[in-house]
């Protein structure tokens, strides 16, 4: 006697990364993580499944007491169906908890707080973003991080060197 699994081999299990917005932490300072669902149209997975997607550009706003993400550019595939019109840079909805978002509204109103997609990843086959309570980091601070890199860096090569 066959059985069949009732999971389908292209459903990821687990968590796994399937964008990641790296302007987002050189550009601002995080203060809070939230995991939000994301309203998404059928071709949209599909077209996340294969990597196509673009988050640096994106950002989030609250409308209405719920939460949208603009910017998020997912390309469709060329093998998207005839009868559906795919539209790359449309305005996802994103799903939060009633409380978290009340929260979210009454420190995004505090002066410097905004809202940032820091990435998308599956979990149990759902894909989730990654939204961030942020504040701006001055053109100072920048500088700042990017010398810590580089001297992280030099740090690991004359590590490296001298362990040769």
């Amino acid at each position: 006697m066959v059985t069949k699994s009732s999971k389908s081999p292209k459903v990821q299990t687990g968590q796994s990364r399937i964008a990641d917005n790296k302007k987002a932490m050189f550009n601002y300072a995080i203060e809070e993580r939230f995991e939000a669902g994301m309203v998404l149209q059928g071709w949209e997975v599909k077209a996340l499944r294969e990597g196509k997607v673009q988050l640096t550009d994106g950002y989030v706003v609250i409308r209405e007491g719920e939460l949208f993400l603009i910017g998020c550019q997912i390309n469709p595939l060329n093998t998207a169906s005839s009868h559906v019109s795919p539209d790359s840079v449309r305005t996802k909805k994103l799903l939060l908890n009633k409380d978290e978002i009340r929260r979210l509204i009454g420190k995004v109103e505090q002066k410097g707080f905004t809202l940032v997609p820091l990435n998308l990843h599956w979990k149990n086959g759902k894909v989730k973003c990654e939204v961030a309570l942020a504040k701006g980091k001055a053109e100072h601070d920048k500088r700042d991080t990017i010398k810590d890199r580089e001297g992280k860096r030099e740090v690991e090569r004359a590590m490296k060197s001298r362990s040769r």
